[in-house]
């Protein structure tokens, strides 16, 4: 039987339609924004609609602009790698292949980092992610097209499959990043600017988005933010978004899964994430499998098969075949204030951090839509 997962909000906007009704703001056609000679979409990583809410008093320009008309939803999983692939390819996960933050390459037992190990892992950034990047697109067609992010980023297997087609613009402090964004949306009319801040994020995964560091770091995005509505000239617009929300899982709420774990029995791969868990059971065990997580986690998570995800269109409309394989066989999804981990690891690291994200919770998936300049 189907678990009873959320359903998503009556007329929800999707993440993955936010680009292209930027661009349709360009020609003045645009169901979600006023009409724009260039856009602007501004991109901090990890800052959750609820996270907003429950932070308000360290975001005074932004928090005002909050009402909850002023949400989209992001794509399952609601992780970076997943959701900004979708938000740069207009299209979900089923399509573009990118199904979590770490998934099985069909037919083999790797389980590569789709954020972070295109260089190690093997992955092709034009074949492996397997729609075309909106930039690509819109600049093959003679738009100005600028990303404006941290220099780290600059050339990355992630940036190419993502990004490709655009000028790349760098600076590691924020409010210079945003008046680089300004200025290009402003010389090159017609101009589609991603502007992009991870430091809230980072924050968030090491101090948790209850900290004080958490609260000093939105203090810096909000300041960005007024200092981009400063900067943008007239018929200018802006939007600012994120790719998920986040919750904090305190060390005591860690599921370590231990050599000899009963919940191990004919797992042969662990992919996803900590709260969101891609299962790829040996040949012939992924009932077993799904019964054996159902029977012990599900008062805490959802528990569902791969056949029932696409069923729910949770991964989108439709799943490209190629895809399939990559999908585990069972997913485990957190509901409650818990986050599994394989502690047959040898890198501990993960388990450090505090901050989380990649489940179905409205606190992961419901993320702000702020409109600024023009679309204000």
């Amino acid at each position: 039987m189907t678990p009873s997962l959320p359903a998503e909000p009556p007329r929800a906007r999707s993440l993955t339609e936010v680009l292209p009704q930027l661009l349709a703001s360009l020609s003045a056609s645009s169901e979600w924004f006023a009409p724009a000679d260039s856009a602007v979409v501004f991109v901090v990583d990890g800052l959750g609609a609820r996270n907003l809410a429950g932070r308000a008093g360290h975001a005074r320009f932004l928090a005002p602009l909050s009402t909850k008309k002023d949400v989209a939803r992001t794509v399952f999983p609601s992780t970076t790698a997943a959701a900004l692939t979708s938000l740069l390819t207009g299209e979900w996960p089923g399509e573009h292949g990118i199904v979590g933050y770490r998934a099985r390459v069909p037919g083999t037992d790797d389980v590569p980092n789709q954020l972070k190990g295109w260089e190690t892992d093997g992955l092709s950034p034009t074949t492996w992610q397997r729609c075309t990047p909106i930039m690509e697109r819109e600049a093959a067609r003679g738009r100005p097209c600028f990303v404006v992010s941290r220099a780290e980023y600059l050339g990355s297997g992630f940036t190419e499959a993502t990004l490709r087609g655009a000028t790349f613009r760098v600076a590691d402090d924020l409010i210079e990043r945003v008046e680089l964004a300004a200025d290009a949306a402003a010389q090159h009319p017609g101009a589609l600017v991603y502007l992009y801040a991870p430091e809230l994020d980072s924050a968030g995964h090491r101090f948790g988005w209850e900290s004080d560091e958490w609260g000093t770091t939105l203090e810096l995005v909000d300041r960005a933010a007024l200092a981009l509505q400063a900067s943008l000239p007239r018929g200018v617009g802006a939007v600012l978004t994120a790719d998920h929300g986040m919750v904090d899982v305190p060390r005591h709420r860690q599921v370590l899964l231990s050599e000899g774990d009963a919940l191990l029995e004919g797992v042969r791969l662990i992919g996803g994430e900590p709260r969101m868990l891609h299962l790829y059971a040996e040949a012939g065990e992924a009932s077993r499998v799904q019964d054996r997580w159902t029977a012990a986690e599900s008062g805490r998570s959802w528990v569902f098969s791969r056949d029932e995800a696409i069923a729910r269109g949770l991964f989108g409309r439709h799943v490209a075949e190629p895809v399939l394989g990559r999908i585990g066989d069972v997913m485990v999804a957190a509901r409650a204030q818990v986050a599994y981990y394989d502690d047959r690891l040898l890198d501990k690291g993960s388990q450090r951090m505090i901050g989380q994200h990649g489940s179905l919770t409205d606190e992961e998936r419901s993320v702000p839509m702020l409109r600024l300049g023009a679309y204000a």
